[in-house]
């Protein structure tokens, strides 16, 4: 007999909506992850997006949506989960931490992604001193610098606002053009204290000790100059966390966990939502989506191989 009817890996918006919906028809559900619920929106400043709930603090979110995993009696653990192995009727999910393992009938994959480098000449050397990917965690000891913030998405353009509200200056650097939602675009642009280089590559971070400028180029003229700076801030894209998931043959060429609308992956008793998987839109509300979508078809399927 497994351990559990349902294991899910990984807690953010999917995970914990997966765990939701799991307790809700009656499995025995464990979350596990290696960091605090919530996934990237902990460092989030605000999500103006989310249905219902106008604008909110990132971190306030994930802590309503644990609290309502715990309503629920969802088991959670701090886990680094090393790999998962399909053994037929039951899935083992092995652990880094006292090489712990679990065994479920079914497994969601809600592992979500980390973000990207630019790989620029000099990047590694200011990474956590002068580099940062998390405006919330690191935004506090900007007050009154010069900022830059690489990337025309979602998450660059909010944060980039959010950094504007201390920062003596930001500047955003995009390689084409804004992406983001035009309304979170003129927000931002609306602020006196910020300038954005659009067609601009980024060449160099410089500096002796520490970080001083970064040295950018226009894609149209092919001028370079630089741009005083004391912290980075980078929003140019992900890659998923799904290295553990390797030896299942779920992943695509891009490492992605290859889901069909019923979040069900080629392994049966598998099944994949949020960040994670492959798919056209990553927002909070789409994860939330997904896990309640492959929570549903997990109990299903648990409760026909039972």
């Amino acid at each position: 007999m497994a351990d559990y009817d349902l294991i899910i890996i990984g807690s953010g918006p999917a995970g914990m909506t997966a765990a939701i919906y799991g307790a809700r028809a009656n499995l025995s559900v464990l979350m596990l992850d290696r960091l605090a619920p919530g996934g990237k929106i902990i460092n989030t400043s605000e999500i103006q997006n989310y249905t219902g709930m106008g604008t909110v603090e990132g971190a306030d979110l994930a802590i309503r949506m644990f609290r309502h995993t715990q309503e629920l009696n969802v088991e959670f653990d701090y886990r680094t989960v090393l790999k998962v192995q399909d053994k037929g009727k039951e899935k083992l999910v092995v652990c880094q931490e006292e090489d712990k393992t679990y065994t479920a009938y079914g497994v969601i994959l809600s592992t979500g992604t980390s973000p990207r480098m630019l790989e620029a000449a000099g990047e590694e050397r200011y990474v956590g001193n002068g580099i940062s990917w998390c405006a919330i965690c690191d935004g506090a000891g900007c007050r009154d610098k010069d900022v830059v913030v690489i990337g025309g998405g979602n998450s660059a353009v909010e944060e980039a606002s959010y950094l504007a509200g201390f920062a003596k200056s930001v500047t955003v650097v995009v390689r084409s053009k804004l992406s983001a939602d035009p309304i979170a675009c003129d927000k931002l642009l609306g602020q006196e204290n910020v300038k954005l280089y659009s067609g601009h590559d980024v060449l160099e971070f410089c500096g002796e000790k520490k970080l001083e400028s970064v040295s950018l180029r226009s894609k149209e003229t092919g001028e370079v100059f630089s741009v005083s700076c004391q912290q980075v801030f980078e929003y140019i894209g992900q890659i998923p966390a799904t290295d553990c998931f390797q030896e299942l043959g779920v992943l695509n060429a891009g490492g992605y966990v290859e889901a069909n609308n019923r979040m069900e992956t080629a392994v049966p008793g598998i099944f994949g939502a949020g960040d994670c998987i492959a798919k056209e839109l990553r927002q909070v509300v789409t994860a939330c989506a997904d896990g309640a979508i492959a929570a549903q078809s997990a109990a299903h399927y648990i409760q026909n191989l039972k």
